[in-house]
């Protein structure tokens, strides 16, 4: 009744001020959040078609078919919006976001330099040239970007910008100067998101305190001929690369980085009191189990376009919830991979996470998460060995045929040579991995042994890893 009774308030505003573009925008938002995003789109074309002039209702539709994972279908969108607003930036940036997700590298690197040539403070257009990594900086760039950090308004913005030049500055060989753009990144950013290292301290204490027999002995309420695959582990570890390869296969669909998960655990407490969520995982009832389960496939099932039997869910940072995972979707697939430590962590420092990402900005930060990762794993694997598969991005990209056979084989599916040539597959990703994983497999070009003189915290916090 309360969800309705908001819907209707916000019918009452639009049928108040007809002409305001912000009432229109908090009703597709609440649609869109309600997992209605079809009826947003039929309120936005109705909008279109009273305002043929009117960028607004065009501007949404094609952020609502972005939020949805639909890049090709806002791409003919942002088309039409480019061409009746050429001179506003952000409709060039946004045009070019989609562009790049869905692949076309040039179209988005043309439409990313006509952001910056209009807002040279857009930091959003900087860090999408550099996460295109086919386009160099220019020493003209590295001066434009530099001068427009004084500029910026939106601190958001000027971590972009400071990470865009860390990248310029590495291209460069610059690595004394890289490195200092990449910590005054991290450390604007911390005073914007802070990460709770404490938090997951607890949290992860509170897992170890579980009873390691929990999940052994419980039937599969999950078909194992269909349901997710969970892609877990650290950011930049090389999960995009494995989702793609999964996605090639004719069983399996790529959905990409969900909040299902997520939203799923905080509805039971998650981020409240860790011991009081643990504890409630272990008194879940079959039938609240079942039902959370169904809650999960259902949000997860808004991505879904295809009928393949299997999808995945690749949020790196669900590797906290492997106990939820196992509680609740006991026909699920959990597959951890692994890179090199220093390699790993470095390539995530180096990476721009949004406001919502709660995730370390610091390098001992950064070095304790990454221990806090493998202990839970390492917990999970050993009460449900079965359960888990661990991939290394090493090996991967050293024997990809013999480790993509290993994979196929511990999720039983069937050997396909599509997944041997994953850069072929032309569905959207939409990671900074994105533009990697449309080459034939091959290692990514970060080298943290270029900064070893400055990640000496790191590895101390690593500690014996």
């Amino acid at each position: 009744m309360e969800h309705l009774d908001e819907e209707q308030r916000l019918r009452d505003a639009i049928a108040a001020d007809p002409d305001s573009a912000r009432a229109h925008a908090a009703l597709v938002f609440h649609l869109c959040n309600a997992a209605r995003a079809d009826e947003a789109l039929l309120h936005l074309d109705r909008e279109a078609r009273r305002r043929p002039s009117n960028i607004w209702p065009l501007s949404l539709r094609a952020g609502v078919l972005s939020a949805e994972r639909r890049a090709s279908e806002a791409i003919d969108v942002h088309r039409r919006l480019v061409a009746m607003a050429p001179h506003i930036a952000i409709l060039w940036c946004n045009f070019a976001n989609d562009l790049a997700a869905a692949g076309f590298t040039s179209e988005a690197a043309s439409a990313y330099r006509n952001a910056v040539e209009r807002a040279p403070e857009l930091g959003g257009a900087w860090l999408g040239i550099a996460n295109l990594r086919g386009d160099a900086f220019s020493a003209a760039d590295i001066a434009v970007m530099k001068r427009a950090i004084g500029m910026v308004a939106d601190p958001y913005q000027c971590v972009q910008i400071f990470f865009a030049l860390g990248r310029a500055l590495g291209e460069q060989r610059d690595f004394r100067r890289s490195f200092e753009n990449f910590s005054q990144a991290n450390t604007l950013r911390e005073k914007l998101v802070p990460h709770d290292a404490a938090r997951l301290a607890a949290f992860v204490e509170a897992h170890r305190n579980m009873r390691p027999t929990l999940f052994e002995a419980r039937k599969s309420s999950l078909s194992q001929e269909c349901g997710p695959i969970f892609i877990v582990g650290m950011p930049r570890s090389g999960s995009t690369l494995v989702e793609q390869i999964l996605a090639s296969h004719p069983d399996v669909e790529g959905l990409g980085e969900l909040s299902a998960l997520e939203e799923v655990a905080a509805s039971i407490g998650a981020f409240d009191a860790p011991d009081d969520f643990f504890s409630r995982l272990q008194t879940l009832t079959r039938a609240e189990a079942m039902d959370l389960a169904t809650v999960y496939l259902a949000r997860a099932g808004r991505y879904r376009r295809t009928g393949r039997p299997f999808f995945t869910d690749k949020m790196p940072s669900n590797w906290r919830f492997i106990a939820l995972i196992l509680r609740i979707l006991p026909g699920a697939r959990i597959i951890d991979v692994r890179r090199d430590a220093m390699a790993c962590c470095f390539s995530a420092y180096t990476t721009y996470f949004n406001r919502n990402t709660d995730f370390p900005n610091g390098l001992e930060d950064l070095g304790r998460y990454y221990r806090a990762y493998r202990g839970m794993m390492e917990s999970a694997q050993a009460s449900v060995p079965e359960r888990m598969f661990d991939i290394d991005y090493d090996r991967l990209v050293d024997d990809p045929d013999r480790e993509i056979g290993a994979l196929l084989d511990s999720l039983d599916l069937p050997f396909a040579t599509s997944c041997l040539a994953p850069h072929r597959n032309r569905r959207a990703v939409f990671t900074p991995s994105a533009q990697q994983v449309r080459a034939p497999i091959n290692r990514m070009k970060e080298s943290s042994s270029d900064y070893l003189a400055w990640l000496e915290p790191l590895k101390a916090a690593l500690g014996a890893e």
